[in-house]
């Protein structure tokens, strides 16, 4: 297969400013708030975008240290494979957050429930729509049963 390139869209800056500490997911990240700043070039982009209450953020983890086939998440004692988790130690270092919208001005979108390291290359934002990405019926795997206390999840040193 060819090569795969991104080009950033835009930057995060969050008040996590360093890996260790930071909610491992947005439920555990209420009141974390912060931007994302996006390159003029892609203003009218945004037109329109006022109207979702939440995001979806999909951005470069820019500070993995490579990729682990598997590994013990921060929600369980016992490794699981990459593509079962949501380790950020990935082959291809994506990450995405569904994140609320709070405000716009001009390129900044104003974000809550920020769970991403400040200085995160955005690759893409898109509009979160219930009917089409929630699934209310939809089975959690062996994250069914972890998710108690998940507010007060943070991470730590494994996956530096």
């Amino acid at each position: 297969m060819e090569p795969v390139t991104f080009s950033p869209v835009g930057v995060v800056h969050s008040p996590h400013k360093e890996l260790a500490g930071m909610p491992v997911q947005p439920p555990a990240a209420a009141g974390f708030t912060g931007e994302i700043e996006l390159l003029p070039e892609y203003a009218e982009g945004l037109l329109d975008i006022e109207g979702f209450s939440h995001l979806m953020v999909f951005y470069h983890l820019h500070k993995s240290a490579g990729p682990l086939l598997s590994a013990t998440p921060f929600l369980d004692t016992k490794p699981h494979g990459v593509f079962a988790s949501r380790i950020p130690r990935r082959p291809n270092p994506l990450g995405f957050s569904v994140v609320r919208l709070l405000s716009r001005e001009g390129c900044v979108l104003k974000i809550g429930n920020v769970d991403i390291l400040d200085g995160t290359p955005v690759l893409d934002v898109k509009p979160y729509v219930a009917e089409f990405d929630a699934y209310p019926d939809a089975a959690s795997g062996w994250f069914s049963g972890k998710l108690g206390g998940i507010s007060e999840k943070r991470s730590d040193d494994r996956f530096l």
